[in-house]
């Protein structure tokens, strides 16, 4: 197992899926600065592990994570935190570079606050039945401001959204199921055999085109449907005169799993 330059993460890499796990388990991982950083820099790592083509994001012991720690986080973030050199922004709102690969997440037991924007951030979610998710800052005096406000209206519609930021409330794996904020739930024992399934079967495919997918969805999403359209043809030239592409022709021709190097 490889480390992170902190205790807070652990970083474990499965042939081309990192594993990333959030290891503050005595406070139920919740964020002080220091996970904030540590998490960051294992971002940093994902993102320049040319090996690493699938990232699974999970909390070590029971839950993955009880939010932001206010009482020793509140001070930094005030300041405007940003991802340390060397580290990518995980939420996507802070300053820094962002993943320009996959990230799965695994969550269990308490997913609050802060947790619930990872989630908001990442590709694919997937949730243990026990799982608990709330958006607590407006019960704390404050406002979500790691991306919910951001990204849980345009994922669940603007009422379902506001019913659970406006009042903090928790709710469970099946109205996460129901909004859109997980594509599965299962067994506790089941979820993290689940998400290395998926997040195998995502490192199988040609890494350039997932990337592309990838930038080209978020472009959508950020830029709108005009921007990202005009944006299609220099994409595909590029991806079509690449190595994998001519793996692709031939692992077709040949009626076998193409053998992608990202190429």
């Amino acid at each position: 197992m490889n480390q992170s330059p902190s205790s807070r993460v652990t970083c474990e890499r499965h042939g081309h899926v990192l594993m990333i796990g959030l290891d503050r388990v005595a406070k139920r991982n919740a964020f002080d600065l220091e996970l904030l950083n540590a998490l960051s820099l294992a971002y940093g790592e994902f993102e320049a592990d040319r090996e690493a083509r699938v990232a699974v994001l999970f909390g070590h012991g029971e839950h993955f994570t009880a939010g932001l720690d206010l009482v020793n986080a509140s001070a930094a973030l005030a300041e405007g935190w940003q991802a340390p050199p060397g580290g990518c922004d995980p939420w996507g709102v802070f300053v820094g570079p962002r993943v320009s690969k996959p990230v799965i997440v695994a969550a269990q037991g308490y997913c609050l606050t802060i947790g619930i924007e990872l989630m908001l951030a990442a590709d694919i979610n997937l949730c243990a039945s026990n799982t608990r998710f709330a958006q607590k800052e407006v019960q704390r005096g404050i406002f979500p401001f790691g991306g919910a406000t951001l990204r849980l209206h345009q994922l669940a519609g603007w009422g379902n959204a506001m019913r659970w930021l406006l009042t903090g409330d928790e709710f469970d794996a099946h109205e996460a199921l129901r909004l859109g904020l997980v594509q599965e739930v299962m067994a506790s024992e089941d979820l993290l055999p689940r998400a290395m399934e998926l997040a195998q079967r995502i490192a199988c495919q040609a890494p350039l085109g997932v990337q592309a997918t990838l930038m080209s969805a978020r472009q959508a999403r950020h830029e709108g449907e005009i921007a990202a359209a005009q944006a299609l043809p220099a994409l595909a030239k590029r991806l079509l005169g690449s190595e994998d592409a001519q793996e692709g022709v031939r692992s077709l021709v040949e009626k076998r799993p193409g053998n992608f190097r990202g190429l």
